[in-house]
């Protein structure tokens, strides 16, 4: 049985664990805060770049843009988000687990795949399975502005049009709520089916229809990156306080599991030491 010092010892130092897991709670529920709130300021512009490429895209008949067609499928790309750092529950590995069954599931070679990973821990899941990582960028801020991902985005637009992958797919941690959050995938590239659930408007062009999608397609394919970037974000913060806020809890049972164990031991240790008095006494009698 351990003795009352060390038992006390392990009092101490779950104590200072859970100091320490509070404190990141609180950070991570301000982030989380002003994260839901860049997520849902982004939503506006979302919909209406969604609503007028859907409007020329649909209005405008005759359209050849190599991002409206499919082309035969030689080699997919994934887009896949995740964050940093751990200590965030099962927020990257969900989004890891999907990614990595459906590339086994849906091909049988590097050739057939390339990766663009954004976030630590997902390029050196990919990287240390030997997988085709093509491009990758860490050090994303907690609170991202489109500059932090401007060139990656560009990159990987830029990659399917001059046919380094034939689709392109992302992956990333949708936010629904504080405690729940949904690995989502999403068929990014070609644009098959730009729809809205908006009533279209009609639009005049200037100067002229296939200019403009020449210009807006790649913006809004770049804006839907950064979209998916801001949600995850979103629910990144909420896992890691969810995470943190379980580990308090946590900590604190074992403090009290660890107090009871204590505080028994000692009153044990003190019947122990009442009762030899008690019979050094009655023995000189």
């Amino acid at each position: 049985m351990a003795s009352l010092r060390d038992i006390k010892s392990k009092i101490t130092s779950t104590k200072k664990t859970s100091q320490i897991t509070k404190a990141m709670e609180m950070v991570s529920a301000a982030k989380w805060n002003r994260g839901v709130m860049n997520a849902k300021a982004f939503v506006p512009y979302m919909e209406k770049i969604q609503e007028v490429t859907a409007a020329i895209a649909m209005g405008s008949k005759g359209i050849a843009h190599p991002m409206l067609q499919s082309r035969q499928v030689k080699k997919t790309g994934y887009l896949v988000i995740t964050s940093d750092r751990g200590l965030a529950g099962a927020y990257n590995s969900n989004v890891l687990r999907r990614v990595f069954q459906t590339i086994q599931e849906r091909h049988k070679s590097n050739d057939e795949f390339a990766i663009i990973a954004i976030g630590r821990v997902g390029r050196d899941f990919f990287s240390k399975r030997g997988m085709n990582v093509v491009q990758e960028i860490i050090g994303v801020s907690d609170q991202p502005s489109f500059n932090d991902i401007k060139e990656i985005a560009s990159n990987t637009v830029g990659m399917f049009a001059d046919g380094t992958f034939d689709e392109l797919y992302m992956y990333y941690t949708h936010y629904s709520s504080a405690i729940t959050q949904d690995v989502t995938e999403k068929k990014l590239l070609p644009f098959s089916d730009i729809s809205t659930t908006k009533k279209l408007t009609s639009y005049e062009f200037e100067p002229s229809a296939e200019e403009i999608l020449e210009v807006l397609l790649p913006q809004y394919a770049e804006s839907l990156i950064y979209g998916a970037l801001l949600d995850s974000k979103a629910s990144e913060h909420a896992a890691r306080m969810t995470a943190m806020k379980n580990a308090t809890d946590n900590a604190k049972e074992l403090i009290n599991s660890y107090s009871l164990i204590y505080n028994r031991a000692r009153q044990a240790a003190i019947t122990q030491e009442i009762t030899e008095i008690v019979g050094g006494a009655a023995a000189l009698e």
